[in-house]
């Protein structure tokens, strides 16, 4: 066998064996792709000492018995109710800031927990999390301290597609989503670029699919510096369907400024007495 002959046949076993590696990846890719989704903190989190919030339950279309937190209004009736749509890590101790700064501006705030998060049983999945809010936003409103009518959904991150889907058949008064995208398939194909994740993906989260069945007040919040979401994905959501756009400067995706800062509880304080009149 000559050089050349030798060389082609170890090219092709090579290749073959590139091809095969691969394909063991794709398939790892497609059984443990919601453990590349969601990352619950699974422990049930202590009620913090805050004046107010109290430990809640409600029940999904499913039969799971889920907790969350409420926090009442400073100072008597709640201009909205915040219900809290979070995103795919932690759960929700680490929201208690933006409930507590938004019941100073004047807002009852829902802090809920899918299914697998924060005590709650249940595994997570995209029709999972969109139950889950469903039942969060059902006893929202059936609270005998809220007006239906002037619900609000804020959605983080993952939360954002969640939100928008249940907004999709039962429109709040107003809509925040702070980095949003398009779709899930945009993010996963930043970060797993070597994946063909528009193919593999079960769990799609189609926000602004969604948000075309939508026609209400919608606020868009951007980090400019968000390296898990892209600026210029939550531009494109924005620049379709957002009434107010609203960029943090400087703002990574987990900074404290994109969760609870004065500058974006202000601009969501701002936009939500713009977009509900009295």
């Amino acid at each position: 066998m000559g050089m050349g002959t030798r060389l082609w046949s170890i090219g092709w076993k090579l290749l073959a064996v590139l091809v095969v590696v691969w394909l063991l990846l794709m398939t790892a890719a497609w059984f443990y792709q919601r453990h590349l989704i969601y990352f619950p903190e699974r422990g049930t989190p202590p009620l913090p000492d805050v004046p107010g919030l109290r430990e809640v339950h409600y029940r999904t279309s499913d039969g799971l018995r889920l907790t969350g937190w409420f926090l009442a209004a400073e100072g008597g009736e709640p201009y909205a109710t915040v219900v809290v749509a979070n995103g795919n890590g932690g759960n929700r101790a680490g929201r208690v800031g933006l409930a507590e700064g938004l019941a100073e501006r004047g807002y009852s705030v829902l802090l809920t927990d899918y299914r697998g998060y924060g005590g709650n049983p249940g595994s997570p999945s995209e029709s999972g999390l969109t139950a889950d809010l469903r039942a969060a936003v059902a006893y929202a409103a059936g609270r005998p301290d809220t007006d239906p009518r002037r619900l609000v959904y804020f959605g983080e991150s993952l939360g954002t597609a969640v939100a928008a889907a249940v907004a999709a058949d039962r429109p709040p008064a107003a809509l925040v989503l702070r980095s949003p995208f398009p779709e899930l398939a945009d993010i996963a194909q930043d970060h797993y670029w070597y994946v063909p994740t528009r193919l593999l993906l079960r769990d799609r989260f189609r926000t602004s699919q969604h948000l075309s069945a939508y026609d209400g007040p919608l606020q868009v919040i951007a980090g400019t510096r968000d390296e898990i979401v892209r600026p210029a994905l939550t531009r494109d959501v924005a620049d379709e369907h957002a009434t107010t756009y609203t960029e943090i400067d400087s703002a990574h995706h987990n900074d404290p400024a994109l969760f609870d800062s004065p500058e974006l509880l202000t601009a969501v304080d701002r936009f939500l007495r713009s977009a509900i009149p009295r």
